[in-house]
């Protein structure tokens, strides 16, 4: 374990010239102290790290080094040759340069972990689109990818509600979602978007949108390149819209009690297993008829999807409010006890 751990601390110094204590501790997911001691223990082995003192410091390599250590064990080949999503690739107009890239890598590994890939094939497979929909890469994709690559900014047409609207954007992302490609990009001035699409003069990350592709109606590769924000990290971007897209979903509100069994399966009936958590973590406990049961106030996306979802709880649920709500589900109840009043009717 130590020994790997040295091997990617010069390659991360290698790689990116210098870097705190703090930034090889969260790589290396160890303690500062563990690095102090690791870059010790490399001195020591005759690898030149050199360390800058004060608060602007860090370590670095001396003299350009470079370590040969660059060969690939078992563990780490099969985890490259993991790492591709085949229709992600086809989608994207790579799968040729994959597959050219495969090819080389296997040509590169020791004889004896050439079976590797077949290894990783037989075991894992990663299907990105989602089920009861036929996987079609949007015609426009491979255009933006090349796009993205150069940094260069595009104009765009695309279909917003009964509209078709055109803007110039520099395309900083890509990200498949359930087989939906989606589009991060920032609106190059002077096209910022209206108060309605997220906000006029906007700054930082307020002024990236998220574009769904199979919505563009054409794409217009420009000559001139931008210059990308270096603090901008697309995983994180994309983690706190699709977080903040999920709850603005949940408009409406209903209040429900539940049994110890209800509030077990609430989170796998509702569309925001976050916030079924939530709402479950600030409900209020009690005991009722014997049983202990949970008062919550459920965030819903509305009162018709609240309706599919709980009524899947059965009798382990019991809504409170609103009352258009409750009377709905009095009748379902009434109409189920109806269909098995009569036992002497059961049968085909």
């Amino acid at each position: 374990m130590r020994a790997a751990r040295l091997i990617r601390l010069v390659l991360l110094l290698q790689n990116r010239r210098a870097m705190t204590a703090a930034e090889l501790a969260a790589e290396l997911e160890v303690s500062r102290r563990t690095v102090v001691r690791d870059v010790a223990a490399l001195s020591e082995a005759g690898v030149p790290v050199y360390a800058d003192r004060g608060r602007a410091g860090g370590y670095r390599l001396i003299g350009g080094y470079r370590t040969r250590l660059t060969g690939l064990g078992r563990d780490e080949a099969e985890a490259l040759f993991l790492s591709g999503v085949p229709t992600a690739l086809r989608d994207l107009g790579l799968a040729d340069a994959a597959s050219a890239a495969e090819l080389k890598v296997l040509a590169a590994l020791d004889p004896h972990l050439g079976d590797a890939r077949r290894g990783v094939a037989q075991r894992f497979h990663l299907d990105a689109p989602g089920w009861w929909q036929e996987p079609t890469a949007p015609g426009l994709l491979p255009r933006l990818a090349d796009a993205l690559w150069d940094d260069r900014r595009v104009t765009v047409r695309y279909r917003r509600r009964d509209a078709t609207v055109a803007r110039t954007l520099e395309p900083y992302g890509l990200v498949l979602k359930a087989g939906v490609w989606y589009l991060a990009a920032r609106v190059a001035a002077p096209d910022a978007e209206p108060a309605g699409e997220g906000g006029g003069e906007a700054s930082g990350e307020a002024a990236f949108r998220v574009y769904r592709v199979d919505r563009l109606v054409s794409v217009a590769v420009r000559e001139e390149r931008f210059g990308r924000a270096e603090d901008f990290e697309l995983p994180a971007f994309w983690a706190r819209r699709a977080a903040a897209f999920a709850r603005s979903l949940l408009r409406e509100e209903v209040v429900v009690r539940l049994t110890e069994t209800g509030a077990r399966r609430l989170r796998s009936v509702h569309s925001d297993r976050a916030a079924a958590a939530e709402a479950l973590a600030a409900g209020e406990r009690t005991e009722r008829g014997g049983r202990n049961v949970v008062t919550v106030r459920l965030p819903v996306e509305s009162l018709d999807v609240a309706f599919g979802e709980l009524f899947a709880l059965g009798p382990e649920v019991e809504v409170l409010a609103p009352d258009v709500l409750r009377e709905r589900f009095a009748e379902a109840a009434r109409r189920t006890a109806a269909l098995y009043t009569d036992v002497r009717r059961a049968g085909p």
